[in-house]
């Protein structure tokens, strides 16, 4: 009898500790007994990708979907449970060797980033249907790379008004043009969100528009002169449908994001600054931002830029960090001696729009620019942007 409680207290001792190795594991009884059936249950990279890529939103198929084609290449015919942390890493540095080399490459750590996202969103997915266990995440316990500073900042006054002129003296759609440039240097809206634009998001009597970006909605102020613009342009290139798309080209049919890269890449023939530096359209947003914040403070920049949510209270000073011209300032206010970087500041006192004409005679100086200019030649303009 002895003997037998003995046991008894060892296979309790036994079961406590089971239970206590089971606890730091983060597995539960339930899942051994049903662990064989799991295992047989296990997608493969092939199976899974393509539910999960039916589960997330437009955007994040964008993003991820290069990357998760990848991950199909190497992995397709293994589970989901096969893949270590180390394997992550290292595919993660063979897309690092292997990516493209551009201008603004910033050592494939961009790739390396979005690749370790897209498993953890694929992860993630297979944690939410129970398929494998928090703890058995592997793509959880891989770090992203340190993201380096962005070399987007504001544009100075002169650059601003460099870009208007250009853009309004050249192409074939100048209207359309400098209508965008406004309506983005205005907003500080995102590329995605100029286009996202439909009819039934312009309020002409209140000056306002209902902006789409990242899934969020919001209402934004605009001015007078840009409300009466977009108003035009809806009349002059109309559609039946209200909920059509807002910005159109002549012949009727809703701008892409191809009209905003040709856009650049005329501005970049030029000038030669903007294809150096890859000036993009969100340079227009860090200037606004950048502007909004020296006059009004942190505050109504970050409702500028509509980061609402209790996640982006950071966000907004990506986009307003000083610049070496607001140090050269504030040394030459200190040494009471003026620096010759003043003299191409990039954050001045008045809103960087107004170094735009304005847009009520931008139709006038328009036709007197074109009056002052020969026609472009299909050897200038190779590309048919109408098609764009």
């Amino acid at each position: 009898m002895v003997g037998e409680m003995g046991r008894r207290g060892t296979e309790g001792e036994d079961l406590r500790t089971a239970r206590i190795l089971l606890a730091r594991l983060g597995v539960t009884p339930e899942q051994l007994v049903t662990a064989t059936s799991e295992i047989k249950g296990m997608p493969t990279f092939d199976e899974y990708i393509g539910r999960v890529s039916e589960a997330v939103s437009a955007g994040t198929r964008r993003v991820y979907g290069t990357y998760w084609r990848r991950v199909q290449d190497v992995w397709g015919g293994r589970r989901l449970d096969e893949v270590s942390p180390l394997d992550i890493r290292q595919l993660a540095e063979r897309m690092k060797e292997q990516r493209v080399v551009r201008r603004n490459s910033r050592g494939g750590r961009t790739a390396a980033e979005h690749l370790i996202s897209s498993l953890r969103c694929l992860y993630h997915h297979a944690v939410a249907d129970g398929i494998i266990a928090e703890s058995g995440n592997p793509a959880k316990r891989v770090p992203k790379p340190r993201r380096l500073s962005s070399t987007r900042r504001a544009l100075s006054e002169s650059q601003l008004a460099s870009i208007s002129e250009t853009a309004a003296c050249t192409g074939n759609d100048p209207e359309l043009d400098t209508l965008l440039l406004r309506l983005h240097i205005e907003t500080a809206c995102r590329r995605g969100g100029g286009l996202a634009l439909r009819r039934a998001n312009l309020d002409t009597e209140q000056c306002m528009i209902q902006l789409r970006e990242k899934g969020e909605v919001r209402w934004q102020p605009i001015s007078p002169t840009l409300a009466h613009r977009l108003a035009q342009h809806v009349e002059d290139r109309p559609d039946v449908e209200p909920n059509a798309r807002l910005l159109r080209y002549r012949t009727g049919r809703p701008i892409t994001s191809r009209r905003y890269d040709h856009l650049w890449q005329r501005l970049g023939r030029h000038l030669s600054w903007v294809d150096t530096q890859q000036i993009s359209t969100h340079w227009l947003r860090h200037t606004t931002l950048t502007w909004v914040e020296r006059n009004f403070g942190y505050a109504v920049a970050r409702a500028y830029a509509g980061h609402n949510g209790r996640a982006d209270a950071g966000t907004t000073s990506t986009y307003v960090r000083a610049d070496v011209y607001e140090v050269a300032r504030a040394l030459s206010l200190l040494t009471g001696e003026q620096h010759p970087l003043l003299s191409v500041s990039a954050t001045t006192a008045t809103p960087p729009w107004l170094s735009f004409s304005d847009m009520e005679s931008a139709g006038d100086s328009l036709d007197d620019a074109r009056r002052g200019r020969p026609e472009p030649d299909s050897a200038s303009y190779p590309i048919d942007e109408s098609n764009l």
